[in-house]
């Protein structure tokens, strides 16, 4: 207890620690369908596909992939929606023994073209309106064979499971590409033979954002979801299994809504309502009425847009079904958590996580205290150090800056074909997660920022967030991100790109003015840029090297 603070401030109903099955991830949907049989596993658009239904259909698929020759450990790629395609996709895949390697469907060519080759992915499930975008890349990558599906396929994708397909939809085709539904239809007559699939399988290829150099992929084992999986379903502390309803908006193809969203609520047998677009807030709100929401993972910026909807503010939607949501991916504002709680009557906690641990490893408590600023405590099973920036074995004392490094069960086994970065992510069963954080007397931990974004002016550092943290507090200031810039005399200096609310006006003099009331001379930027919108990741992380990209080149 004395070297993990964190543990005497857990909720009273979560473990210390847990036991984790040997089972693939693909058997906690086995299990929800013999326990829930009947109940709603999917709900798009008012179209519903009940556990057992899915489970046949993943049965379905899973023969499909194997007769077109996807062996396990084979990489197979998801470039969908949050649509239930995907959850058909991502569980067939997986009983196959393939590795799930989801992508971003709003990608480019050569984006795709990267990831595809880096992974190794030959097979490709994706929307029909990509087809010709694959098709491009395929001339330069190892992709071979795209089965192809519509979003209108959701609607009846049962009733194609016992109709014959159209007679163009055959079973082999010249380009090598196959309707998804003709796939679930002939698959009905295929006896395959499914591998064993065990907990140290490889089940995921989740490539990192990005944001800090090249994309890798993070190598994530079935144990470690079942880990994370489990560790959350503990935590979320009054939630009932069976009786649960989770709020899909955040990205299925992200870690952080594959495995809070999809396999939590999986666990849960919980009904998942699926949001293909996150940025409809009317229809997130309208959804959560309707299908009376208990739980929504989602970004800080979900939960400001909530709070001030029209409907939400005047009462005409009401909102009251929701028990718990989480917040990751960004800083959230305690003004944003108290008055969502207070507009809900629902917690909201914030969280944190990355795609090298999938995919979280630290939140605030469901019913204890939630401590302003705070990622929480670490989770159950998860055991955490604050290091020296300079001196990986040196450990620092409660209170101080340092690097945050995580040891738990839900850690990735290694990034897939880069032991060099391997060597400096991974050390002696630490992972070093490159970000810098301090915890408190009694375990709860706080980000201070990204140790590859930190800011040497004149040999001083300067923690970006401490800077867009005091920016934020202008009344006339929306969103801000701050980065170091090159400088032919100082190096590096400081620059803020600063969004104001609609109708303000801003000049830099005055943003440096505002800065020099609560910061040191050395942290007030020097460089002030205003823009209409930040560039940000799906998941709601602004990109700062985006920004200073742009600097750089002469973009802006």
């Amino acid at each position: 207890m004395n070297t993990r603070p964190w543990l005497k401030n857990y909720d009273r109903d979560v473990p210390h620690r847990l036991v984790y099955p040997n089972i693939p991830v693909m058997e906690l949907l086995s299990i929800a369908a013999r326990k829930y049989p009947d109940r709603v596993c999917t709900l798009f658009h008012g179209h519903t596909i009940s556990y057992v239904e899915m489970e046949e259909l993943t049965d379905r698929l899973a023969a499909g992939l194997i007769a077109l020759g996807v062996k396990k450990g084979d990489p197979v790629g998801i470039l969908l929606p949050n649509i239930p395609q995907f959850v058909v996709a991502f569980y067939a895949i997986l009983k196959v023994g393939g590795v799930v390697t989801a992508m971003n469907p709003q990608y480019k060519a050569r984006e795709l073209e990267y990831q595809i080759n880096d992974s190794g992915v030959q097979v490709m499930i994706a929307l029909t309106p990509q087809l010709e975008l694959l098709e491009d890349v395929r001339l330069r990558s190892r992709l071979k064979t795209i089965l192809f599906t519509q979003i209108e396929d959701a609607f009846n994708l049962l009733d194609r499971l016992n109709n014959e397909p159209d007679a163009e939809e055959t079973w082999v085709k010249d380009s090598e590409d196959y309707s998804l539904t003709t796939i679930l239809h002939r698959a009905m007559d295929l006896d395959c033979s499914i591998p064993i699939v065990t907990g140290d399988d490889v089940a995921i290829f989740q490539y990192s954002g990005g944001t800090t150099g090249i994309p890798k992929a993070a190598v994530g084992l079935h144990r470690n979801l079942i880990a994370n999986t489990l560790q959350f379903r503990h935590w979320l502390v009054g939630l009932e299994d069976g009786n649960e309803v989770v709020l899909a908006a955040v990205p299925l193809y992200h870690v952080y809504g594959m495995v809070i969203a999809m396999s939590v609520g999986i666990a849960l047998g919980a009904k998942l309502v699926l949001i293909q677009n996150p940025r409809n807030i009317q229809d997130i709100l309208e959804n959560i009425q309707r299908y009376q929401a208990t739980l929504l993972p989602g970004v800080p910026n979900l939960y400001q847009a909530i709070n001030n909807h029209p409907d939400v503010l005047t009462g005409k939607l009401n909102l009251r079904s929701i028990k718990v949501c989480i917040s990751g991916s960004a800083p959230l504002l305690s003004e944003t958590k108290e008055r969502f709680e207070g507009l809900t009557g629902g917690k909201l906690i914030e969280g944190y996580g990355l795609s090298e641990a999938p995919t979280a490893t630290h939140c605030n408590p469901m019913l204890g205290e939630n401590r302003t600023g705070s990622i929480g405590l670490p989770l159950p099973d998860v055991d955490c150090r604050i290091i020296d920036l300079d001196d990986a074995h040196s450990v620092l004392p409660v209170g101080d800056a340092g690097e945050l490094v995580i040891s738990g069960p839900q850690v990735m086994r290694e990034y897939h074909n880069r032991p060099d970065e391997d060597d400096l992510t991974l050390r002696d069963g630490w992972l070093f997660t490159g970000d810098i954080a301090r915890m408190d007397e009694d375990g709860y931990f706080y980000l201070i920022d990204r140790k590859k974004e930190l800011i040497k002016v004149g040999g001083l550092q300067v923690w970006p967030r401490e800077v867009e943290e005091v920016i934020a507090l202008h009344p006339k200031v929306k969103e801000v991100a701050v980065a170091g810039v090159p400088d032919p005399i100082k190096v590096e200096v400081v620059k803020a790109w600063v969004v104001t609310n609609q109708g303000e006006s801003l000049t830099a003099d005055e943003v440096r003015s505002w800065c020099k009331q609560y910061l040191a001379h050395y942290k007030t930027p020097v460089l002030v840029s205003f823009r209409d919108d930040l560039p940000r990741t799906t998941v709601g992380k602004v990109l700062r090297r985006e920004l200073k990209r742009m600097h750089i080149e002469g973009l802006e």
